[in-house]
């Protein structure tokens, strides 16, 4: 089951698309790889060196990248990231080929995600299964004889589909008061399109889309069995729950702030939301039947679901729940599924022309649901202990960047210096992979079954999430799996995660000068050692507990800094008349400054310890010019107008274009490195500085 409040900060969007290859290679075959293809972490035919970098320093520093990275058709977006995370998934293809094919000399781990990745690969026995995946599900749902039945039913589907779309989402969490107990949170959920606001929106593009979304539902009704005439009636009663659903959520503004989203209460406070709806029943059903203390992240929400229990039929409730389970389930039906599935939520959302190759999808999924066993390979084949001590000195140096600039400060006073110092002493750095492996042991994988691997994928997770509630908490647990090319920071574990898949080539290059590292990798370090004082991580303490430690002076101080950020981004364009919601991206724009900024502060401390001699230029670059170019590359991109949208209106970062030139007008440092002069626009008359 996702997790209801994912309080982790990255520097990308997970899954945000792959990119082509190096410039100057060919395009890769469709076939796995043995080794990486090199990318250098400076590349100057990425650069545009007829632009003035003055003037636009993101078509100065990717101008040649995306001249020579058109979108793939099977593609969203195109990006520098997503070319590593399909470098990535190349490589893991030739491994989980081999693995699949081989059937002795395999240890347990490795049958386990070989057999995985074959049940996924055999389109021919998916194909020949169609829709047998979804009878259990839909013969459980037509057995109900009233809403009474509704809360063993929902738990069930809970359980096998671990999705959120069954009315709201359920599973474990830090509790925010204190961070080292785990308790039951319940959450909003129900929504088929990307977000709260796709329902609301009364722009013609919005309208647009829910038609479409009304087709697309209808249409997966039509393949489930239904005659057309009924199928558009069932799709449009999905439609009336879904907005219901939408008009009481929180908007993902609003969920940035933790403090709406934490509602301590015992089981009666809970049953008090829902009076039609019975949590003994579903507790039981799931389970957990002594659970009695929750987090329930929108009491709101949860009196408009009780809502529409009362005020529609027990038919209405199983259309819309048939409904998530055919949407939960399409990439693992057959292709008639499979292929509507895409249809809207691909190419109609997000303007993706093709499918990806089954491959693709087959090593995603193993990461996904076996992401650890899949990252013991990946790690003992990719990442050497010689790259883990680098990047863990790079991390070190960053830190020490950061507690100084604390320490010189002007805006913030003695008091809260102190406690944003011991709040930096107490962050824990994860580097490459956790400690220890995630035990599989539990999880049956069966060579001919991959809706059934699916599935009982989904009932271990769930099992594994349920089972922290009331134990002593893991701090030694990682949110993302080792070949992930993201990194984030969790403010409640209070711990900054780098895997294994993000420190590679070109983003971070043992071949290449310091400059451009620093840049690049140092940013991100200090982008996320930043996100433990954005808007929202500074309200968690060094414990992880959601509390109070700013004075009221400092937190006006750091709100006008901030304010700056919020009227800066707010005026660039996305796509269309689509504007930045500044307010959303307010968290990753902070953190991209401050990050920048401790990368340069680290790297210049690095140059101090080695012999002090002349730079001589490189590629026609000063070391400090190498610097910025170095950061500027990780953000190269370019981007379908539909993924746009969705993003403008879902994704808490700013397009790469703004990551980059939004943030060195604030820096000094950068006008200097390139003699930028007032008037020009990379010069900002009025500075955005926070930390």
């Amino acid at each position: 089951m996702r997790h209801l409040i994912r309080l982790a900060f990255s520097l990308t969007v997970a899954g945000a698309g792959a990119v082509a290859v190096a410039q100057t290679a060919p395009a890769q075959p469709d076939r796995p790889a043995t080794a990486f293809p090199y990318t250098p972490g400076l590349d100057v035919s990425s650069m545009d060196k007829s632009a003035n970098p003055c003037e636009d320093f993101y078509q100065y520093a990717c101008g040649g990248w995306m001249k020579n990275n058109p979108i793939p058709a099977d593609q969203a977006r195109w990006s520098v990231y997503g070319k590593l995370a399909q470098d990535n998934q190349r490589f893991l293809w030739g491994v989980l080929d081999e693995l699949a094919s081989k059937k002795e000399g395999r240890n347990a781990t490795q049958q386990k995600i070989g057999d995985y990745f074959g049940a996924c690969m055999d389109e021919a026995a998916i194909e020949q299964r169609g829709a047998a995946p979804l009878k259990p599900y839909f013969e459980r749902i037509a057995a109900m004889r009233s809403t009474r039945d509704l809360p063993a039913v929902l738990a069930a589907l809970h359980m096998d589909l671990a999705d959120e779309g069954f009315f709201f989402g359920f599973d474990s969490g830090q509790d925010f008061a204190d961070a080292t107990r785990v308790i039951a949170f319940a959450g909003a959920g129900g929504l088929g399109l990307p977000d709260r606001d796709s329902y609301l929106k009364d722009d013609a593009k919005s309208k647009e889309i829910r038609e479409k979304y009304v087709a697309h539902v209808a249409s997966m009704f039509q393949l489930s069995g239904e005659m057309p005439e009924q199928a558009q009636r069932s799709a449009a009663k999905v439609m009336q729950i879904e907005t219901a659903l939408a008009k009481a959520s929180l908007s993902r503004v609003d969920k940035r702030n933790p403090y709406k989203l934490f509602h301590k209460m015992n089981g009666k406070g809970l049953q008090a939301l829902t009076p039609g709806f019975d949590w003994h029943a579903y507790l039981a059903a799931l389970g957990e039947p002594k659970l009695n203390n929750f987090n329930v992240t929108e009491p709101g929400f949860f009196k408009e679901f009780a809502k529409q229990l009362r005020s529609n039929d027990l038919a209405a409730i199983q259309t819309y729940l048939r409904w998530h389970v055919m949407h939960a389930l399409a990439p693992a039906l057959s292709s008639s599924f499979d292929k509507e599935n895409f249809a809207f939520f691909s190419k109609t959302l997000r303007g993706v022309q093709q499918q990806p190759p089954r491959w693709k999808r087959c090593v995603r999924l193993v990461d996904t649901q076996l992401g650890e066993a899949l990252g013991q390979e990946f790690v003992s084949r990719a990442f050497s202990p010689e790259l883990k001590a680098k990047s863990l000195h790079m991390t070190r140096q960053v830190e020490e960047a950061m507690k100084k600039d604390i320490d010189s400060l002007d805006w913030m006073s003695p008091e809260t210096k102190k406690r944003a110092q011991q709040k930096l002493a107490a962050i824990v750095n994860k580097i490459g992979y956790p400690d220890k492996w995630r035990d599989y042991t539990a999880y049956t994988v069966k060579p001919d079954d991959f809706a059934g691997n699916v599935v009982r994928g989904n009932v271990f997770e769930v099992k594994r999430h349920l089972a922290k509630i009331g134990k002593p908490l893991d701090r030694s647990e990682w949110g993302m799996t080792p070949p992930t090319v993201n990194a984030y920071f969790n403010p409640q574990m209070n711990d900054i995660n780098f895997p294994a898949g993000v420190l590679q080539p070109p983003l971070f290059d043992p071949k290449m000068d310091d400059a451009p590292n620093y840049g690049n990798t140092g940013g991100t370090i200090g982008h996320e050692l930043t996100h433990a004082f954005d808007d929202e991580g500074r309200q968690f303490d060094a414990n992880g507990n959601l509390k109070d430690w700013w004075t009221k002076k400092d937190a006006k101080e750091f709100e006008e800094r901030a304010q700056c950020i919020v009227d800066q981004y707010a005026q660039y364009t996305v796509v269309d008349d689509i504007k930045i919601n500044s307010k959303l991206t307010l968290g990753e724009d902070v953190a991209d400054l401050g990050g920048l900024i401790l990368g340069w502060m680290a790297w210049k401390e690095q140059m101090a310890t080695m012999p002090q001699q002349a730079q001589p230029l490189r590629d026609g670059l000063t070391p400090e010019q190498r610097f910025f170019v170095g950061y500027a590359q990780w953000a190269c991109e370019n981007d379908r107008p539909e993924n746009q949208r969705v993003h403008a209106m879902t994704d808490p970062h700013s397009p790469g274009r703004y990551r980059v030139n939004g943030l060195l007008v604030n820096m000094p440092q950068f006008q200097e490195a390139f003699q930028c002069k007032p008037g020009q626009a990379m010069v900002k008359e009025k500075r955005c500085r926070v930390w």
